[in-house]
């Protein structure tokens, strides 16, 4: 009888061991079929033909499909005196960019881009730490955009006389050495990076980061050398979602 019995317990342990066995392997393949899933739904378009761009009905703050390519620079869609907020989720945390009324222009450009998705799932693809990161290319090589480009406005005479115009923490859109290339591709002035950024006062400043700043400072760690910027590791966004604060 004893014998049967420890028999019992033995085979009971082993059947036991072997649950935990499969129950970990299901959990794993559950987290990864998870991860894969959020990567895909934030990384891949759900459209790559250009549309013509209109703004989203009264109310409705997110577009129901992702789209990464316009026909034409959109319609003004902003309340010209609201100020508006960006909440950038990204794999490392949340930060938030607060955008003035006085950057109409740039603001509505950002906040109708952002309302139709085109950076969820984006990557900063620039990173240099002292300098910027910079991110908004929806082909994560730097030269790409929205379908159209745009003029900006350059600072004010005053900043630029004093040389700072750029301080740590705000936020610009990039372009090359044509006045009129503004897109969606933007930057964060990181600490440091005032410098050089002053002595070519060309770039139209949006915004600011007014929270999370240490999330971009991580962001920034994992950068690389100028000029390219190479990150040594990928960061990405995963969305950005946007808040009338006032107007």
């Amino acid at each position: 009888m004893r014998q049967v019995k420890v028999s019992q317990i033995q085979k009971h342990k082993r059947r036991s061991r072997r649950l935990r066995r499969t129950g970990g392997a299901i959990l794993v393949a559950a987290i990864v079929v998870g991860v894969i899933a959020l990567v895909s739904q934030h990384s891949k378009p759900a459209t790559n033909a250009a549309i013509a761009p209109v703004c989203l009905p009264k109310g409705r703050l997110l577009a129901a499909t992702r789209h990464t390519k316009f026909t034409a620079m959109p319609p003004m869609c902003i309340s010209e005196k609201a100020t508006y907020d960006a909440t950038f989720k990204t794999d490392l945390g949340t930060f938030v960019v607060a955008m003035p009324a006085s950057a109409e222009k740039a603001v509505n450009n950002f906040v109708f881009l952002a309302e139709y998705r085109f950076y969820d799932g984006t990557k900063f693809h620039r990173v240099i730490p002292g300098f910027v990161v910079q991110g908004g290319d929806p082909t994560g090589t730097g030269t790409g955009g929205p379908g159209y480009e745009w003029a900006g406005s350059t600072p004010p005479h005053k900043c630029v006389a004093a040389k700072d115009c750029y301080p740590a923490w705000s936020v610009a859109y990039a372009r090359t050495t044509a006045p009129k290339s503004n897109g969606s591709q933007f930057f964060i002035v990181l600490p440091g990076g005032a410098a050089s950024l002053d002595a070519d006062p060309v770039y139209t400043l949006f915004g600011t980061v007014v929270s999370g700043r240490s999330i971009v400072e991580r962001i920034a760690k994992d950068g690389g050398p100028a000029p390219n910027g190479t990150p040594k590791r990928v960061h990405h966004i995963i969305s950005v979602r946007i808040t009338e604060v006032a107007g």
